[in-house]
């Protein structure tokens, strides 16, 4: 079983990673290509916080499970944003 800290840490691993992504998408989306090396950067950070979300995933108890599938929506989303936006 996860503990409530290992939860927490990789929760707050994922906002981080959310978060920088979100800058170099708003970067990435002003200035076409001039930022590629710190955007694909932040899509790796991305895949490195899904992977440890998912190593979690088995387990966590259904309420901390919930509240990593609901993290994981919000990091595939971003992924996939990252991905269209004709960088």
């Amino acid at each position: 079983m996860a503990t409530r800290q290992s939860i927490g840490m990789c929760i707050q691993q994922c906002e981080n990673a959310l978060s920088y992504a979100q800058d170099q998408y708003q970067d990435g989306s002003r200035q076409e290509h001039y930022g590629d090396e710190t955007y694909v950067q932040s899509q790796a950070t991305l895949q490195e916080a899904m992977n440890d979300l998912e190593k979690l995933l088995g387990s966590a108890n259904d309420q901390q499970r919930e509240q990593l599938y609901r993290m994981r929506m919000q990091l595939q989303q971003m992924q996939y944003n990252m991905v269209r936006l004709d960088h």
